[in-house]
């Protein structure tokens, strides 16, 4: 038997991959006969009682044929919390890819259908109409039934609804707007379902650097669509992308399906020392299908730690769709650039907002396992993830070219990831039962201040004809919050 030390604490352990019974049958029926290793038949008489599974578990490989009596070798397979993480991380980028079509597709529509910029914003809001009722609605069914049967529904209905968005367009306004609301009712339920799934499969000092990663998958969302979004408009025509991307989310269901399990404790293929791993550190939470009520709302909206993730969760939503879904336009109105030059100058941002976001992750597990307070962490990064933005927004206010822009965009979308550090990990915190509820209350209120944001971007646009006032409101707004965020945030268990 050979054995590996294994690579990385987080990334890679020693594991199997597939076992040969022939073998272990032949062993059994020649138990009489000579061997030519102690070693070897010690190994098939320990295992021969075990499943196929229980082997893949625990990491044996029995090899043999013809002459030679049983190899046992041991093979440096990927552990299953990467696996689930990698997985979360590539439904986050279509979640994401998805949403962002409509904004590069909605410019050739509006000139198409000659819509004023107010009501552009409306369009642009109509995916936030859906997904402020299923907010709250998913956080709960995530804590009752587990990430993994929720998110492949969602999954399932919104590449359904990506679509049915071209026939929805070609048909009528207000089909378009019914169908962006369904879009938007489905994909409700990714952000509670990724932050309760990691957080069952990581132990707390490697919970930040999986969100990073899963994080980072949603801000390559942005990149993919816009990058990929202009090219298909102009070769295929308005329902390539729509196309492509729904039929990726549908074979993401079929993996999903068959590949995770909501606990690390019902999977077949984990290792015990791997499990051991994760539930080193964090609470043993009970079974997803255990019946336990939410806490009322009125005990928790009592507390302020509640507000502080509330007003976060506003503020973050608040200038992060006002990013996503003007900044095609805003490229194409203040610089006069063409749709495929502001789909790339759009996309820089996105792309190192992903990297930062998993360095974010990173330097906060690292803090945590140097002894810092979880209270002490969550506050640094949630400032830098406030304090960055509202200064580069200002900046951005005297930009005068397209590259300059891009880097003051790309400055502060880099650092506002380091939120996902901050308010997004915070509700684990405070309520580990319950997170996936407060993460739809929150959640809920975050999507009525984007709302807000896009819809009144357009009206600030029509009536003052420039960005620069919302990108001021914008900017306070997010310097109010860190205020706040640092008076009454607090890393310990409040429910």
């Amino acid at each position: 038997m050979t054995t590996r030390k294994p690579l990385l604490d987080f990334g890679f352990g020693t594991r199997i991959g597939q076992i040969r019974l022939d073998h272990l049958r032949y062993s059994s029926e020649n138990n009489g006969k000579k061997r030519r290793g102690e070693t070897v038949a010690s190994s098939a008489k320990n295992k021969r009682n075990q499943s196929p599974e229980r082997c893949a578990a625990e990491g044996i490989l029995i090899g043999g044929g013809g002459e030679t009596e049983g190899i046992v070798e041991v093979r440096t397979m990927i552990p299953e919390r990467i696996k689930v993480v990698v997985l979360t991380a590539c439904m986050m980028c279509l979640c994401n890819a998805d949403r962002v079509v409509m904004s590069v597709a909605v410019v050739p529509l509006a000139e198409k259908l000659v819509w004023s910029s107010s009501f552009l914003g409306v369009v642009q809001s109509s995916f936030l109409w859906g997904y402020i009722f299923s907010s709250v609605i998913g956080g709960a069914l995530v804590d009752r039934y587990g990430g993994k049967r929720v998110l492949a529904w969602g999954v399932a209905l919104w590449s359904l609804a990506t679509l049915l968005t071209p026939w929805a367009a070609a048909h009528s306004t207000l089909a378009l707007l019914c169908v962006r609301a369904f879009f938007g009712l489905a994909e409700g339920v990714a952000m509670p379902s990724m932050t309760t799934l990691l957080s069952r499969w990581f132990p707390t000092d490697k919970r930040a650097s999986a969100v990073g990663i899963s994080m980072a998958g949603f801000h390559m969302g942005n990149v993919v669509g816009l990058l990929l979004t202009p090219v298909m408009l102009s070769s295929i025509g308005i329902s390539g992308p729509f196309i492509l991307f729904a039929s990726l989310g549908l074979l993401w269901v079929s993996t999903w399906s068959t590949g995770v399990t909501n606990n690390p404790q019902d999977s077949p293929f984990i290792t015990r020392s791997e499990l051991r791993l994760i539930q080193a550190g964090k609470p043993v939470h009970p079974p997803t299908n255990a019946a336990k009520p939410n806490p009322s709302l009125r005990l928790l909206l009592s507390k302020m730690p509640t507000w502080a993730i509330i007003l976060a969760n506003v503020t973050n939503n608040w200038g992060y769709f006002v990013l996503l879904s003007w900044m095609p336009v805003y490229f194409q109105t203040v610089f006069n650039v063409n749709l495929k030059q502001a789909a790339w100058f759009s996309a820089l941002p996105w792309a190192t907002m992903a990297v930062s976001g998993y360095f974010a992750g990173s330097a906060s597990d690292f803090l945590i396992r140097t002894g810092h307070s979880v209270t002490s962490v969550r506050k640094i990064m949630q400032s830098i993830g406030f304090m960055g933005p509202g200064l580069s927004l200002l900046c951005l206010n005297y930009a005068k070219s397209p590259s300059c822009a891009a880097v003051f965009m790309t400055i502060a979308l880099s650092l506002s990831s380091f939120s996902q550090a901050g308010f997004l990990l915070n509700m684990q915190d405070i309520a580990p039962q319950y997170a996936g509820f407060l993460h739809g209350i929150s959640n809920c209120a975050g999507t009525m201040a984007a709302i807000v944001s896009t819809i009144g971007t357009g009206y600030f646009v029509q009536w003052l004809g420039s960005f620069q006032a919302f990108l001021t409101v914008t900017a306070f707004l997010y310097f109010a919050t860190t205020v706040f965020w640092n008076l009454f945030a607090t890393g310990e268990r409040v429910f």
